[in-house]
């Protein structure tokens, strides 16, 4: 099994490489992960070039009163969207990528553990997804979802052109 920090290392490479070549700056909004998609962006190449920075948007009134979230629920499709799109004019970045859910071990109101809702907005374009993960054990739950965050992200930001052109 690969090491977590290794596997998020190369995807966070691929998204340095993309931010860089398509001159986009980058920032996250995160509630259940609480940093950990920024810290691995933080760690990638040329971080200062792309990178803006991160909210950690733990408490509801940090995702309501800091990034203008006004979705019934804090945990919804709707509130991932807001977050990505209030991070990014928050930190004046072109592309931003949020997360919002439940890491268990417990569900919450009608959501069950490890419902994950995450977002990305590039440059005015929003894609979404909702993920199901395993919920034994917080820590896996979180693990997946930044996995699957820095994935989403890497996917909606332009493709390299052809090196050597």
């Amino acid at each position: 099994m690969q090491d977590p920090a290794d596997e998020f290392a190369a995807i966070a490479s691929e998204i340095a490489e993309r931010a860089q070549a398509a001159g986009i700056r980058v920032a996250t909004a995160e509630s259940l992960t609480s940093g950990a998609i920024a810290n691995a962006l933080g760690a990638a190449p040329d971080a200062s070039e792309w990178f803006t920075g991160g909210v950690v948007a733990y408490a509801e009134s940090v995702k309501r009163d800091v990034l203008g979230v006004t979705a019934a629920s804090i945990t919804s499709r709707e509130c991932a969207r807001e977050l990505a799109t209030g991070v990014a004019r928050l930190l004046d970045a072109e592309a931003a990528v949020s997360v919002t859910g439940v890491g268990g071990p417990e569900p919450e109101g009608d959501e069950p553990a490890g419902s994950v809702y995450a977002a990305v907005a590039v440059r005015g374009d929003i894609r979404d997804a909702h993920f199901s993960f395993s919920a034994d054990d917080p820590s896996v739950v979180v693990h997946q979802t930044v996995r699957a965050a820095l994935e989403l992200l890497r996917d909606a930001l332009p493709e390299l052109e052809a090196r050597g052109a």
